[in-house]
């Protein structure tokens, strides 16, 4: 485990409070009340920003809130006896319906999402050590400051991506270790494409490797399969899906994948 993640490591071993769920209910609770206090008191661009955003969360719930909504489902049930004698005619076309409560396809895809989500090419993979993913790399005019860390590992950084100022920047990401497509195999079509890069989603070495766009063997990519032309069941284009890395990146200078069915 590394060495700042402590918290998480004295949890494992004793345990958390006994009183941990209700202080927890009480501060999210609580978290309104702050939240509105520190809405009011927000002025100029500030606030201006603070109500956008706050917009777009509201727009956000709003819509996986209706996305979990059950709706009704009228069908035809084929179990009904046949009924004997003539119908009238204006009875003709109201025949036995039954109403069933379904949830919408995309919490039925979410579901299977979640479902295979540990179904992965490759389940154990070995770690990375931080020493092996990154270089120190001296700075100052004596070359005394050793706090920047160079990335040695292949990374993916996002399409508007902007460094930060040299005296600011922590990690540098090399431009030759930047990758923007991954040639990503189908299991079931046995065909390979090369598809654009979306995203790192999780870097089983650390959460900090994930944050920073690293990848290395057994790291889950977002890639983007439009043009493979997969839809779900509404007919919806399926535009973003997960694959696996099953090969090193930085020794063979490409990224090979594989996607997850």
């Amino acid at each position: 485990m590394p060495q700042n993640e402590y918290i998480e490591e004295s949890i494992k071993k004793h345990g958390r409070r006994l009183d941990h769920e209700e202080r927890k209910r009480k501060k999210e609770a609580r978290e309104v009340h702050s939240r509105s206090a520190h809405a009011q008191k927000l002025h100029g661009l500030k606030a201006k920003l603070y109500n956008k955003k706050r917009h777009n969360e509201k727009i956000q719930m709003k819509k996986t809130i209706k996305m979990h909504e059950e709706r009704n489902n009228k069908h035809k049930s084929d179990d009904q006896p046949v009924q004997e004698g003539a119908v009238p005619t204006y009875l003709l076309d109201r025949e036995n319906q039954t109403r069933a409560k379904v949830l919408s396809n995309m919490i039925k895809q979410k579901r299977k999402e979640k479902a295979g989500k540990w179904s992965v090419p490759l389940p154990k993979v070995k770690g990375m050590d931080e020493a092996e993913v990154f270089k120190v790399l001296k700075t100052g005019k004596r070359k005394t400051k050793q706090w920047k860390r160079v990335v040695t590992k292949a990374t993916f950084v996002g399409e508007g991506f902007t460094r930060k100022p040299p005296k600011y920047e922590r990690f540098v990401r090399p431009m030759a270790l930047r990758y923007k497509k991954a040639h990503v195999t189908h299991p079931e079509l046995a065909a390979t494409f090369c598809l654009p890069i979306l995203g790192v989603k999780k870097n089983p070495s650390s959460p900090m490797y994930t944050q920073l766009g690293v990848i290395t063997k057994g790291t889950i990519l977002e890639v983007n399969v439009s043009e493979l032309g997969l839809v779900t069941q509404s007919g919806k284009v399926v535009w973003g899906k997960y694959a696996q890395v099953t090969n090193n990146p930085e020794n063979d200078g490409c990224i090979n994948a594989v996607l997850l069915v």
